[in-house]
C-alpha cells in the first residue's frame, strides 16, 4: 500500500463532457490513472469538487462575467463528479477556488504526511493544490500520468513547473507509485 493522502482533483463533469467550454481533452486517461490508484490508497482517499460561490466576491466578479455557465449551485449536474466515481469517494471536499489545500484537506493528510495529487486540470487546480501544500512544507507528489491539462502543452508545461520545486514536489507516474 502507498502512503500518504490520495486527493483526486475536480474529476467531475464539467471537467469530462467533451461540450464544455472547460473540458480536459485527455479527462479519459487522467481518469484511467486515477482508477489504477486508488485500491493503492483504500481509504486514504479525498476527492474534491470545484464548486462556483454563491456570490462571486473581488477578482471572482470578473471571472464569472467571462463564465457566467458555471454560476450554477453546488448541486447541479455540471459539478457532479463523473459517474466512474461518484460511488467510489467516500469522501469529498468542495472548494470556491483553484487550490485545494485548505483546512480539511491540511487535517486529513496530517502533520509530516505525503500528499499525492491527481485529476484536472494540471495547470489550474492541481497545480495551485500543490504549490500551496509545498508552501505548507508537506511531500507533495503530482502523478503526471493520472492528470489532464487544458491541452497537451499546458500539461507538460505545469509539469515543468511542478518541478522546479523539488523536492516539496516530485512529478511521478502511477508505476512509480504503485510499483506496477
Amino acid at each position: 500500500m502507498t502512503s500518504g493522502l490520495l486527493a483526486v482533483i475536480d474529476m467531475q463533469r464539467v471537467f469530462a463532457e467533451p461540450d464544455s467550454p472547460w473540458a480536459a481533452p485527455r479527462y479519459a486517461e487522467a481518469a484511467a490513472g486515477v482508477r489504477r490508484l486508488l485500491p493503492a490508497f483504500a481509504d486514504r482517499v479525498t476527492f474534491t469538487r470545484f464548486v462556483a460561490p454563491a456570490r462571486p466576491v473581488g477578482a471572482w466578479r470578473a471571472y464569472y462575467a467571462q463564465w457566467p455557465f458555471a454560476l450554477q449551485p453546488p448541486d447541479a449536474p455540471l459539478w457532479r463528479l463523473t459517474d466512474d466515481f461518484a460511488d467510489r469517494a467516500p469522501h469529498t471536499m468542495d472548494a470556491t477556488t483553484f487550490g485545494k489545500w485548505t483546512p480539511e484537506l491540511a487535517t486529513r493528510v496530517g502533520p509530516g504526511n505525503r500528499l499525492v495529487l491527481a485529476g484536472v486540470s494540471t495547470d489550474c487546480c492541481v497545480l495551485s493544490t500543490a504549490l500551496a501544500a509545498a508552501d505548507a512544507g508537506v511531500e507533495t507528489l503530482v502523478v503526471s500520468d493520472a492528470c489532464a491539462g487544458a491541452d497537451d502543452d499546458s500539461h507538460a508545461r505545469a509539469l515543468e513547473m511542478m518541478e522546479l520545486y523539488g523536492p516539496l514536489i516530485r512529478i511521478v507516474t502511477v508505476d512509480q507509485l504503485t510499483g506496477s
